[in-house]
């Protein structure tokens, strides 16, 4: 070896290493850049119609874009020196020449509407992008309409649907502007026909049809009995409807709007006798605004009062909402139905209160079949309550007994019963079948076994037992996942959480809990797990917390509720809309 060669060579077989210049490709393309700007060895030559000239090299333009691409390669403008490009901005196409070459391209209110439909025809996907997302930044109540016919004619769906998601979020700010008021007959029905649709209140949704109809009285009112049918009139109050409806002088003309007004009065009055039996159409259902809530139920233990706190995941704002009068009945349990009817249990007794109506108050519905039957376990499959097990009246003591509650037939049917008779359980739904979890045998004997009900075949099946017994225990599904929270057995209470996964039969722990608690209820809401309130051996009174669980971090948070002076009674996740008259 010669003395001035260096041997690098560290074994007999040297490895190679790639090396990568990140900015060469830049420095390239900034002399491309500074080369066209020169005019220097430029090959073609766009020309548009107002005479500007824009000059580029075709294998540049070609590599970036499949409309040049096709061009240069396939038709009469692969021959030419000076290619004219038809009925397009000069400015909007020097930015995108420019964009080719660097990289960067200047977005604002004055191009957008041109840049993004060149961008989608030069089928600069980039670009095209950026615009969609400037355009989402800019959506406001005066524009989110216009916006979004912007994206139906030129097919940008994810634009169009940030759109129609801004406007139902923000129905009360759009439909007072100006871009509302010159909407077609066709678009108006397509808005207020939505199923969600953030309106505090359906009169809100009838002031804006008829706001409408009066802008252009002459060439509307025809379209007012096609508007109406979308019109919710049985969920506006009775007050509003005979202060307000009936006396509008649009609505006395039309046979056809006389006759919602009459359906309004005649579901009116089906709610003061029959709750849940009303027949179910569109114009009764509540409106959805998409947006979710925790409503925690609490009971003042010397008052005939059930309070009502209002937590927002979203925001961690919490308030106390409103008290009703609670039949002097004592409430373990809540359950939700059709979205809007919170279920009550008490000792064989269930009451409901309708969320949606203007005045709530608890209606009674008929009792259990077993009777006295208490701290019993319950779940809702298919608009159906499920009541288990629990305490009977007298001799009966511990009961394996289990009845189903039809809301359409308003009866109580005796179903099989489970293998163990158990009480001060929970319960789980997962896949349209009903979990029993844990719960009590007597005072002393608290179970780790788990049973499953077949609403279908009318059976019940023995699943895996859990780690420990859990008596009060909360449970939880989420991802097909069932949770057994916290607890309390023999050595204490509980804040250990474990987990049942149907396909392999096994149930494993997680991380525990801030706080030892029983008697909560478990929520889940955008793939978190919500713990709310409950009890522990550190306090007589319900735990002012809610646990908040991630499962990808398997990590707990802790967020405070507000003060109250009453016992926690249960906690339900609700749809915004239908409690905003209480915020």
């Amino acid at each position: 070896m010669a003395d001035d060669q260096m041997d690098v060579s560290k074994s007999s077989e040297c490895e190679s290493t790639n090396y990568t210049n990140c900015s060469h490709i830049v420095k390239v393309f900034e002399v491309l850049q500074s080369l066209r700007k020169n005019e220097a060895l430029c090959d073609i030559t766009l020309k548009t119609d107002d005479g500007t000239t824009i000059f580029g090299h075709r294998i540049v333009l070609m590599s970036a874009s499949q409309y040049f691409l096709a061009m240069f390669s396939n038709f009469n403008e692969s021959k030419k020196d000076v290619v004219s490009i038809k009925e397009l901005d000069s400015t909007v196409l020097q930015l995108l020449v420019d964009y080719i070459y660097t990289g960067q391209i200047m977005i604002n209110k004055e191009n957008v509407e041109v840049l993004l439909p060149t961008a989608n025809l030069f089928q600069l996907d980039f670009v095209k992008s950026a615009c969609i997302e400037f355009l989402e930044t800019q959506l406001d109540p005066q524009n989110c309409l216009g916006i979004g016919a912007f994206a139906d004619l030129h097919n940008c769906l994810e634009l169009l649907s940030s759109s129609e998601a801004y406007i139902r979020k923000n129905f009360l700010d759009v439909v007072k502007g100006n871009e509302f008021l010159s909407l077609s007959t066709e678009k108006v029905i397509e808005l207020i026909s939505s199923n969600v649709l953030n309106a505090p209140s359906e009169e809100k949704v009838y002031e804006c049809v008829i706001n409408w109809v009066k802008h252009k009285l002459n060439d509307r009112y025809d379209s007012l009995p096609k508007l109406m049918e979308h019109v919710r009139l049985p969920l506006i109050s009775l007050k509003y409807i005979s202060t307000n409806v009936v006396v509008e002088p649009l609505l006395k003309n039309s046979s056809k709007c006389k006759d919602y007004i009459i359906e309004a009065f005649q579901l009116h009055a089906l709610k003061t006798q029959q709750l849940i039996t009303i027949p179910q159409t569109i114009r009764n259902t509540p409106r959805k605004s998409g947006q979710k809530v925790i409503l925690v139920f609490s009971q003042y233990c010397d008052k005939d009062l059930l309070e009502i706190c209002w937590y927002d995941p979203t925001t961690s704002l919490r308030q106390i909402l409103t008290n009703i009068g609670s039949n002097d009945e004592f409430f373990f349990g809540l359950a939700l139905i059709k979205d809007n009817f919170v279920l009550a249990m008490s000792d064989s007794c269930v009451l409901t209160l309708d969320l949606s109506l203007q005045s709530s108050s608890l209606v009674p519905l008929i009792d259990m079949s077993v009777d006295s039957r208490n701290y019993f376990g319950f779940g809702v499959i298919d608009g159906r309550l499920y009541v288990v097990g629990g305490v009977g009246k007298g001799s009966d003591g511990c009961l394996n007994s289990a009845e189903v509650f039809d809301m359409n037939y308003q009866e109580w049917r005796m179903i099989s019963n489970m293998a163990n008779k158990r009480f001060d359980m929970d319960v789980g739904v997962l896949n349209n079948l009903l979990y029993v979890v844990g719960g009590c045998y007597d005072d002393d004997a608290h179970l780790k076994s788990v049973e499953c009900y077949d609403p279908i075949l009318d059976t019940w099946t023995s699943v895996a037992e859990m780690s420990v017994c859990r008596s009060s225990v909360g449970v939880g599904v989420m991802d097909g996942l069932i949770y057994a929270v916290g607890g309390i057995n023999e050595s204490g209470y509980l804040k250990s959480v474990e987990v049942y996964k149907p396909s392999s039969g096994v149930w494993t722990y997680i991380a525990d809990m801030h706080l030892p608690r029983c008697s909560c209820s478990v929520l889940t809401l955008d793939g978190l797990l919500y713990v709310v309130s409950g009890y522990n051996d550190l306090s007589d009174e319900s735990l002012e917390s809610i646990e908040i669980y991630n499962p990808n971090t398997n990590t707990w948070s802790m967020e405070k509720l507000p003060k109250s002076n009453s016992d926690f009674v249960g906690g339900l996740i609700v749809d915004k809309s239908v409690v905003t008259k209480f915020i």
